[in-house]
């Protein structure tokens, strides 16, 4: 049995894509390659500014990394209309349950709202820049993180002069000081609001298993208005405590104005 040689081609035979093979193809002479410069880069110029343009749209939705939706809200008419501006996430999102307040978009009211809790079916939370404008002037604005107030808001009367300034995180005031009953701070036990190192907002104590205790507002480092206490359960009222709502009358007694038992029935009302 001959074995079968191994066939050798001669050196012309070799592929050259610069001259002709021995076949007579020459890749330069039958498929030229011509190319123009010029249009090449301005094409990559065109991709590069479409595909800017594209990001820029995208980020322009997009905030802490969640890609949201606008939307507005219009009520009442001429210089009283007021128009609010807002983003808000396309899937619903697990909310902090220690936050005081979930900002969404009631589909039912169509209008923003600020609650407790909120149904998913009925809303969406909201994420991003919000904008309130009275007229032609903006009243208020700021950032949400996940229906929470966020970074910097502002508030301004009608005629464009501050009114209050805050920044926020996550739903608190940023410079708030927090205790926890655990060390590995998951269960929140007080927020004593600060501004410009005094107390001054609302603050909360909690019971151990989560629900408020303590409600009540600060103002220039004194109580204010009326402070609330609850039972751990239900959200159930246990006393309500009247305090000056002017910081600087001394002459004000704070007094309990109503009391309920554990079934909610009221066993003390001051009587005016």
């Amino acid at each position: 049995m001959a074995l079968a040689q191994e066939e050798t081609l001669p050196d012309s035979a070799e592929f050259d894509i610069f001259g002709e093979s021995e076949d007579g193809f020459s890749l330069i002479k039958d498929a030229p390659l011509t190319l123009n410069m010029e249009r090449e880069i301005e094409l990559s110029k065109e991709a590069k500014d479409a595909r800017k343009k594209k990001e820029e749209r995208r980020k322009r939705k997009t905030f802490y990394g969640i890609k949201t939706k606008k939307g507005f809200t219009r009520r009442g008419i001429g210089e009283r209309a007021e128009l609010e501006i807002f983003h808000y996430l396309k899937e619903p999102v697990k909310v902090d349950p220690y936050v005081p307040e979930i900002w969404w978009y009631d589909f039912t009211r169509k209008r923003v709202r600020n609650t407790g809790k909120m149904e998913d079916k009925r809303g969406v939370i909201l994420h991003g820049p919000y904008k309130k404008i009275v007229g032609e002037q903006v009243v208020e604005e700021g950032i949400f993180y996940k229906g929470t107030k966020h970074g910097r808001w502002t508030r301004y009367d009608r005629n464009d002069i501050l009114v209050d300034k805050r920044k926020y995180y996550k739903g608190w005031q940023k410079e708030s000081k927090v205790r926890y009953y655990d060390d590995k701070q998951t269960k929140l036990k007080e927020v004593v609001p600060i501004l410009y190192g005094k107390k001054d907002g609302t603050y909360y104590y909690f019971h151990e298993n989560g629900t408020v205790a303590v409600r009540g507002m600060y103002k220039e480092n004194v109580k204010v208005g009326k402070w609330t206490e609850y039972y751990p359960f239900k959200r159930r009222r246990k006393k309500e405590i009247q305090y000056p709502s002017d910081p600087y009358d001394t002459s004000y007694l704070p007094f309990i104005s109503k009391e309920w038992n554990r079934n909610n029935a009221v066993v003390y009302q001051a009587k005016f």
